[in-house]
């Protein structure tokens, strides 16, 4: 018999408290139909606009539907994925824009490990690349900015935990409020850059 994971915290057993939380999970990620229609509508439209932005216009490139439709690499499929799994991780631990909002005002950033020094410092560019693009009008630069901020969120994510769940009842047991803030950040400047860029986001894929 397969094992599962949760990847912060060891395996799921096969105990009545694990199985109910694997439910939820699997709750969680299917799709209504119509939530699949508009992640198909915005998956498709995005990445073919995606992949004409990503390339400096003043150049040419091979028009590629594999290289667009690709979720790994510099594409909008695996952003709008990024997306979508950053703004997951509030809603699964229960932590409303309210409670965010109130956590910017109270609480201090503790960057004490590396992956947070590097999220944040990247997080820091946004003005820079916005006023680059302002002078240039090269959208080649916000896409590679993009990838490179979901890509560092990722290293992120995986070495610093956000929310730790009790792994009997799957209740939220502790939340590091400052690592949940550079996860908001992240998605606001990624949502921002796909506003730019024409792209639309969707809740779950």
């Amino acid at each position: 018999m397969p094992m599962y994971f949760d990847r912060h915290h060891g395996r799921f057993s096969t105990c009545r408290s694990d199985s109910t939380a694997l439910k939820s999970v699997l709750r969680h990620y299917v799709l209504t139909p119509e939530e699949l229609i508009r992640a198909q509508r915005s998956v498709a439209f995005g990445c073919i606009k995606y992949a004409d932005l990503s390339h400096n216009r003043i150049n040419d490139y091979v028009f590629s539907f594999d290289k667009m439709l690709d979720d790994r690499g510099n594409t909008a499929a695996y952003l709008l994925y990024a997306l979508t799994r950053i703004r997951s991780i509030a809603r699964l631990a229960n932590i409303d824009e309210a409670t965010l909002r109130k956590a910017a005002e109270t609480t201090e950033l503790v960057l004490d490990h590396e992956k947070e020094w590097k999220l944040g410092k990247c997080i820091l560019r946004f003005p820079e690349i916005l006023q680059k693009i302002l002078v240039d009008l090269l959208l080649h630069t916000l896409c590679d900015f993009l990838y490179e901020l979901a890509t560092t969120f990722t290293e992120f994510y995986d070495s610093c935990y956000c929310v730790e769940k009790d792994r009997q009842t799957g209740e939220v047991v502790k939340v590091n409020m400052w690592r949940m803030l550079l996860c908001e950040a992240t998605a606001a400047i990624m949502e921002k850059g796909f506003e730019i860029l024409g792209l639309n986001p969707v809740h779950r894929m």
